[in-house]
């Protein structure tokens, strides 16, 4: 399906530097930051889980945890084991849970375009129905929208930072 959303008016470009994507993708859009995230949503707390399921370096997780926290998507919250020294968790915040159909959608793309076929090891299960969970776009009605069906226009409320 070749989908081509209209082209957005002249005052909607001259903003697109002040884009939303690209505030958000600053501060998630790299690999660590959306495995981290992955790991929050599956119920990973602890740093040395967030360590071995991600595969990255200790200084990585370190500066994306710490990243994470500072942008108020995870929190930190202390905690003992018998015997042990006092540590932290990570615990996702309402501002990362807001996240989560974020990386529903990219897990829907990557089991349709960067997976073999059947998809990936997760499918993410409605608690009541059983059903599938898919990301899609909808209207301020519930209504589902189709991609080309969308269109970009100026955002009456935007105030471009002075």
């Amino acid at each position: 399906m070749k989908v081509r959303l209209s082209e957005p008016a002249d005052d909607v470009r001259r903003d697109l530097d002040q884009c939303a994507i690209a505030a958000a993708a600053e501060l998630i859009g790299d690999r660590w930051c959306l495995l981290v995230l992955r790991e929050a949503f599956m119920g990973v707390r602890r740093y040395d889980a967030f360590l071995r399921n991600t595969g990255c370096s200790t200084a990585v997780l370190a500066s994306r945890l710490k990243k994470l926290v500072d942008a108020g998507v995870l929190r930190r919250q202390a905690y003992r084991d018998d015997g042990d020294r006092e540590r932290s968790e990570y615990r996702l915040t309402s501002r990362g849970v807001d996240l989560l159909p974020v990386i529903v959608a990219l897990m829907d793309w990557g089991d349709r375009h960067a997976s073999p076929p059947g998809g990936g090891p997760v499918r993410l299960l409605d608690r009541r129905s059983g059903g599938r969970i898919r990301a899609a776009l909808v209207n301020e009605s519930g209504e589902v929208v189709e991609p080309r069906d969308s269109q970009p226009v100026r955002n009456p409320d935007f105030r471009a930072p002075r």
